[in-house]
């Protein structure tokens, strides 16, 4: 106890110090109300030039303030970490700079997988940033880089944080026997602040994998991410920024390629395209992005998993285009029930052309519009989709949102008219520490000749602080909702879900662990049972960053229509039949900062009116930095009694990310799925020539995993240019 308060002393002694040396600096923090208002860091103006060296010996550095004294977030949040942290920031009329000096005194090599931009952030040591320019606490901008050099960059809402998006961040690092010390440029063109506009909130991070440390400059709990943007400090610059511009970028593509659908007994087609995106800043806040003839051939494959749930699986989005602010349309509901997911326009019939508007309309209301148009194919009429979006903030961290989508069928042969409309409501809470998190909404949905029961309701509150994990999540769906520009994994029900955990913090060898409760139970609207699902189980996380999780859970389910567990028969279980079994469950996370490591899940137990095992495992080898060979294996054994025959399938997925240099990238990636009876063979090679410019050659191959004859194959050329 004597040891804590000396280290809560001497944060109290620091924090006050920092806030001491720039109070006369900052008259106006008196006014600001964020939960970390004391640490403020004051940005001055560049007198002279920086060069991006990693080595700091221009003036500007010399006369720049540090911060340091960064305090501990992980595996606790009291005290300081072992290994000092340094950053210093400093801005001219174009840019803002940011030196890192990273101190390693412990023995043993830095960790990091590779040179590829957006790198996993808990496999590396790294370096965190996060800017909320508009202090809404709700949208900011995340800038890190590894040991190794990588940059990842993203843009993060709420609770999620999305590293797909990429800007035009330079940065140059060098290391030291002792330390490591990194230069980064962080364009202002590639970010959106308001005008006149002197004071952000900020943080910075450090994940130190040799210390087994997390750390942060402003302090963050150990059950939020560094990036939390809740527990923020205060960036304040010297003088005013300089006046956003208008910021215009050009990404015009050429594409060239070779296809053949050997399934279908086609022949060899040719194709060559242009097209091109643009980003046009309207105003400080706000961005509208065109697209003309896109072509997402360079976007990496999914990675499949075994499908042995009766409901739709969830991918995420990648597509560029989509990404910023993303928050504005793809928040709306939960993960299973919302109303607008943006993988429905595109991937089963090209897009001609679209737009997309969004941004602040003012300092508390934000504005998305889009409109993209879907060519006609063999399947598919022509389609218009339109999206409208409001989010007006309320107290310190909420909002209400609505939103309304528009999915129109266009030239129909008999001239009538076909589209789905859903309209949402939203009101998401998020408490000033972040420590109460909640939503609430209600969704209707509009289409011809189906006039009843198409809403969707929810709600839902979080707790979470220390040692507890609470939360409550409700939702009820009509049985003729449907959103078809959405994502609804089942309809025609009403479910209530509450969790609990609570875990124990020694700081020792275990540095947490404790028992979970999960429960899902689904009634129809008369409330008749439906399904349940009960997850007991205990966690533990090791000091070295391993883990291991072991649990039981207990399933009822009344199948509401036919269904075949396996997927692959035409043998189905009845509608209306119902299912009581159980299965346990173990799972291990190895140590990620050995240059070998994995997770193996191994399940078993009962399965409907039978028995499963499942063994799914991801192993991962790097020799950093250049090479990263993953094996992602799932072995699922299905034993049903007859007329059902027995079922054993693999999925194996080996995956080699060879990355040369900080621009040139290679990527072998096979899927070998026995339940889709599919062998896929994706070869990507990237040259990024220019900042956010690329070469793309990528080569794939489909087989059938019994035959293993041809069932399609494709050679994609590509070549963007960033132009701004």
């Amino acid at each position: 106890m004597k040891l804590q308060a000396i280290f809560l002393l001497t944060g109290w002694f620091c924090a006050s110090s920092i806030t001491a040396q720039f109070k006369t600096e900052l008259p106006d923090t008196v006014g600001i109300n964020i939960h970390n208002k004391n640490f403020v860091y004051v940005a001055k103006k560049m007198k002279e030039s920086v060069t991006l060296d990693g080595v700091l010996d221009e003036p500007d550095w010399q006369t720049a303030n540090i911060a340091d004294n960064f305090f501990l977030v992980q595996p606790v949040d009291t005290g300081f970490p072992k290994q000092k942290s340094e950053v210093m920031l400093v801005y001219d009329d174009k840019a803002i700079y940011v030196a890192v000096i990273f101190h390693d005194t412990i023995p043993g090599k830095r960790v990091f997988e590779s040179f590829r931009r957006d790198y996993v952030f808990n496999n590396n040591d790294n370096f965190l940033s996060v800017f909320d320019t508009f202090r809404d606490q709700t949208n900011g901008y995340t800038f890190e880089f590894s040991a190794s050099g990588a940059i990842s960059d993203g843009i993060r809402s709420g609770e999620t944080k999305n590293s797909e998006w990429d800007s035009k961040v330079e940065l140059k690092l060098k290391n030291y026997s002792d330390k490591w010390v990194t230069e980064m440029k962080i364009p202002f063109k590639s970010i959106r602040y308001p005008a006149n506009s002197q004071t952000w909130y900020a943080n910075f991070g450090r994940l130190d994998l040799k210390a087994n440390e997390k750390s942060a400059w402003a302090p963050v709990p150990r059950q939020f991410p560094h990036s939390s943007l809740a527990y923020t400090g205060v960036l304040h610059f010297e003088e005013p920024l300089p006046k956003p511009r208008m910021n215009f970028s050009l990404i015009p593509y050429i594409y060239g390629g070779y296809h053949r659908n050997f399934e279908a007994g086609e022949k060899a087609g040719y194709r060559k395209d242009f097209g091109m995106d643009a980003k046009i800043g309207l105003s400080t806040a706000m961005n509208l992005d065109l697209t003309y003839n896109p072509d997402f051939a360079q976007v990496e494959v999914d990675q499949q998993v075994m499908n042995i749930d009766r409901f739709e699986l969830f991918y995420p989005e990648k597509r560029q285009f989509f990404l910023e602010n993303s928050d504005l349309f793809a928040n709306y509901g939960n993960i299973g029930l919302t109303p607008f997911f943006s993988r429905r326009i595109g991937l089963d019939a090209p897009v001609l052309g679209g737009a997309r508007l969004s941004g602040k309309l003012n300092s508390t209301l934000r504005l998305g519009f889009m409109n993209m148009t879907t060519e006609k194919t063999t399947e598919h009429l022509t389609r218009n989709f339109t999206v409208l979006s409001l989010q007006q903030k309320i107290l310190a961290r909420s909002n209400i949102s609505f939103m309304f989508v528009n999915k129109e069928y266009l030239n129909k042969p008999d001239g009538t008219s076909l589209f789905n409309r859903v309209a949402a409501l939203d009101f998401n809470l998020a408490s000033k520490n972040n420590e109460w998190i909640g939503k609430a909404f209600y969704h209707r949905s509009f289409q011809p000749n189906n006039p009843n029961k198409q809403f969707a309701q929810g709600a839902s509150i979080r707790f979470s602080k220390g040692n507890i994990l609470a939360s409550l999540d409700q939702a009820a769906v009509g049985e003729n909702y449907l959103a078809e520009t959405g994502f609804v994994r089942r309809r025609n029900y009403i479910s209530l879900s509450p969790e609990l955990a609570y875990f124990f913090i020694p700081n020792k060898k275990v540095t947490i662990h404790g028992p979970y409760s999960k429960f899902k139970n689904y009634t129809s609207h008369s409330f008749d049972k439906l399904d349940h699902e009960l997850d007991l189980g205990y966690k533990i996380e090791f000091s070295d960053r391993s883990t291991i999780s072991a649990g039981m859970r207990n399933y009822y389910i009344k199948l509401s229509r036919d269904f075949d567990p396996t997927h692959v028969s035409n043998i189905f279980l009845p509608s209306g039949s119902d299912y009581k079994y159980s299965d346990f469950y173990t799972i291990f996370t190895s140590n990620n900062r050995k240059p070998l490591n994995g997770m193996i899940t191994f399940s078993k137990g009962g399965f409907y009116n039978g028995k499963y095992d499942m063994i799914d495992t991801k192993l991962v080898y790097r020799f950093q930095p250049y090479v990263n060979f993953s094996m992602n294996v799932t072995y699922t054994n299905l034993r049903l009694p007859q007329p059902f025959e027995h079922h054993q399938f693999w999925l194996i997925g080996p995956k080699l990310d060879v990355t040369f240099t900080d621009k040139l990238f290679l990527t072998t990636f096979m899927q070998y799925n026995e339940q889709l009876n599919n062998t896929n063979l994706n070869i990507r090679f990237q040259w990024r020539y220019k900042p956010v410019s690329d070469l793309f050659i990528v080569y794939t191959d489909n087989y059938f995993a019994n035959t293993h004859e041809v069932r399609n194959r494709a050679l994609v050329l590509k070549l963007t240019y960033w132009w701004n």
